[in-house]
C-alpha cells in the first residue's frame, strides 16, 4: 500500500509502525475471551475480533448505554474489508442477526442507539421495535460530502433511540443543552429573560430537539480525525453519552471502528467497551484513547455546555 503524503499541517492520527506493538498490547482477542469474559477483565478494553465470533460470551445486562454505528446497507472498503449493499430484506435479517444478542447486554434500565442513513432507516426501525421501545429518531446535519447533480445531496443521517423501560430509564437533559447566540433578546422588566448578557455577546441555554445542526464532521486539521471513511464526530457521541450513561456507567460500542465511542467515554468519565474486527482501526482506537488520558477535549463542547457550529471565538473566550 503507498503510504499517503500528508501537508504539514494535517494532524490525521496515524500509527507509525514503532507504535503497534504497543497498542497491539492491550488488546483482548476472542481467544482471551474464551478465558476469562468477566466484566471486570473487559471494562475500558477493546476487543479485536468478528462480533459474532464474541458476543455470546459477553455478560449479559450490564451496559447502561449501547451505541451501535454498524455498516450502511453500502458497499464499501473498510481498510480491506469490504461490505456490500443488500437488499432490503436481506439487510434487516443482517441485523437480525446480531441485533437482539447485542440488545441483551443492556441493563433493564439502559438506553441504546443506532445509527443509519435515508437507505437503511426502514430496516432499523423495524429491528429497534422488534426489541425495544422507540423514543425518538435524532436527524443530524453532515455538511460533508459530495454534491449530487441529479439527486438531492444526502447531507443528513438518522440516530435511533430506544430503551428497554420507557418508565425506567435515564436521561439527563440538563447536560445536553445547546449554547446558542440571542439576535433578539427580549426584556422582562427590564432584566434579561432567559438569557445572559456577556461580554463576547447574549448567550441562551437551549432545549436540545431531534434536529442536529451543530455537528462538524472530522476532517484533516482536526486531531480527532482518522482515515476510518465513516468516522462519527466526539461531539455526537458526547451528546449520546452524557444524556443517557451516568457519570462511571458503562457503555458499549459493537462496532468500534477508529475509537470514538471509547475515547469520548473516557474523557467524559465513564467506562467502554468496544468490539472492532479491522486490526488497523483497534490501533487507531487504542493510540485515541491514550492520548485521551492527557486531553479531556471535546470539539464543540466547553466547560460542560455545548455550543452551537461556529461559535469557536466566543468557546476560546469562555475556556
Amino acid at each position: 500500500m503507498t503510504e499517503k503524503i500528508r501537508a504539514e499541517r494535517n494532524r490525521t492520527l496515524t500509527v507509525e509502525d514503532s507504535e503497534r506493538g504497543l497498542y497491539s498490547q492491550n488488546l483482548l482477542t476472542a481467544e482471551k475471551l474464551k478465558a476469562n469474559h468477566k466484566l471486570s477483565f473487559l471494562t475500558n478494553k477493546t476487543i479485536r475480533a468478528d462480533l459474532f465470533d464474541v458476543v455470546d460470551m459477553l455478560p449479559k445486562g450490564v451496559a447502561d448505554l449501547i451505541i451501535i454505528d454498524p455498516p450502511y446497507n453500502l458497499t464499501k472498503d473498510y481498510n480491506g474489508l469490504k461490505f456490500r449493499a443488500l437488499d432490503q430484506s436481506e439487510y434487516l435479517e443482517y441485523l437480525r442477526s446480531w441485533f437482539p444478542k447485542v440488545v441483551s447486554i443492556l441493563k433493564p434500565n439502559g438506553s441504546l442507539y443506532l445509527c443509519g442513513d435515508w437507505k437503511s432507516t426502514a430496516a432499523l426501525q423495524t429491528v429497534m421495535e422488534e426489541n425495544l421501545t422507540i423514543l425518538n429518531r435524532i436527524t443530524w446535519q453532515r455538511e460533508k460530502g459530495r454534491g449530487a447533480s441529479q439527486n438531492w445531496k444526502n447531507g443528513m443521517e438518522d440516530i435511533w433511540f430506544g430503551v428497554n423501560n420507557k418508565k425506567d430509564y435515564y436521561f439527563d437533559v440538563e447536560s445536553v443543552k445547546i449554547k446558542r447566540k440571542v439576535n433578539a433578546p427580549y426584556r422582562e422588566n427590564g432584566k434579561p429573560k432567559d438569557w445572559e448578557a456577556t461580554e463576547n455577546g447574549n448567550f441562551r441555554l437551549t432545549y436540545p430537539s431531534n434536529l442536529w445542526d451543530d455537528i462538524s464532521i472530522p476532517y484533516w486539521s482536526m486531531p480527532e480525525n482518522t482515515d476510518h471513511p465513516t468516522q462519527k464526530p466526539e461531539k455526537l457521541i458526547a451528546k449520546l453519552i452524557l444524556a443517557s450513561c451516568p457519570e462511571g456507567g458503562f457503555v458499549f460500542d459493537p462496532f468500534l471502528g477508529s475509537g470514538t465511542t471509547s475515547v469520548v467515554a473516557k474523557k467524559l468519565g465513564r467506562n467502554y467497551l468496544g468490539v472492532e474486527i479491522n486490526e488497523e482501526y483497534t490501533l487507531w482506537a487504542e493510540k485515541r484513547i491514550t492520548l485521551a488520558n492527557s486531553n479531556k477535549t471535546v470539539q464543540g463542547y466547553v466547560n460542560g455546555v455545548f455550543w452551537e457550529r461556529n461559535s469557536l471565538n466566543s468557546q476560546k473566550k469562555c475556556a
